[in-house]
């Protein structure tokens, strides 16, 4: 039943916001989904099956929005534009969404589901499999991010170069575009994560400074042609 599971779902993040996990009753996410309750412990076995989908569902949709504020960015955007609209979008959802703050920096407090068994976020999984049934780790969940980030900037990197060839620019190099060397982006891109995420534990000023910030740090890297602290 994916429509019943996911009011059901919907029900327990939703009661997540007026009470710890501890206080939330299976009786009413139930009875607050419209399903009976067999049907709740048919979909998910148990309270601690419906906290890991739940985990598992809000930090899907989580990278699902990193991939989509990464293409949101323009065509025309460089590296450091892509990774400050990422940044932008994963600082904004880890203030709103408790779930996906936990499940970024493993603190959950006594309100929250406690972690399950780690699972990698980046492979795609078969429902009702072990790996379905398992939430991420606060590593995981971040290189999840990074390789979304590396894919979506060196995929524009690769656009932006195929459209300055054909005009007729051959300024930017076969190797790692610009005259960067190989590799140049993606460890930029890392970074940028990093960045990112250490705003999430210390905040620091609004969402749009810190992504000039994260952007300041992509165009030291790479921006000026020579990959500037790659090593």
């Amino acid at each position: 039943m994916p429509a019943a599971r996911e009011h059901l779902l919907d029900a327990a993040f939703a009661a997540l916001g007026s009470r710890p996990w501890s206080g939330v009753r299976m009786v009413d996410v139930a009875a607050a989904a419209g399903v009976s309750r067999q049907t709740l412990y048919n979909e998910f076995g148990s309270k601690d099956g419906l906290a890991r989908a739940l985990v598992r569902r809000e930090t899907e949709t989580f990278l699902a929005g990193v991939v989509k504020a990464l293409a949101g960015a323009g065509p025309g955007a460089d590296a450091a534009d892509r990774c400050a609209a990422g940044a932008v979008w994963i600082l904004r959802t880890a203030r709103v969404n408790p779930l996906v703050r936990a499940a970024l920096t493993g603190s959950r407090g006594d309100r929250l589901p406690a972690a399950a068994a780690p699972a990698d976020p980046a492979r795609r999984v078969v429902p009702g499999s072990a790996a379905a049934r398992a939430t991420p780790t606060p590593g995981a969940l971040a290189d999840g991010v990074r390789d979304r980030v590396i894919e979506a900037v060196t995929a524009g990197e690769a656009d932006t170069e195929g459209a300055a060839e054909a005009a007729g620019d051959r300024a930017a190099g076969p190797s790692g575009g610009a005259g960067r060397p190989v590799g140049a982006v993606p460890w930029a891109c890392e970074m940028a994560v990093r960045l990112t995420l250490s705003y999430i534990v210390a905040p620091a000023g609004p969402d749009d400074g810190a992504a000039a910030d994260v952007a300041r740090l992509v165009r030291a890297l790479v921006g000026d042609g020579r990959g500037a602290g790659f090593t």
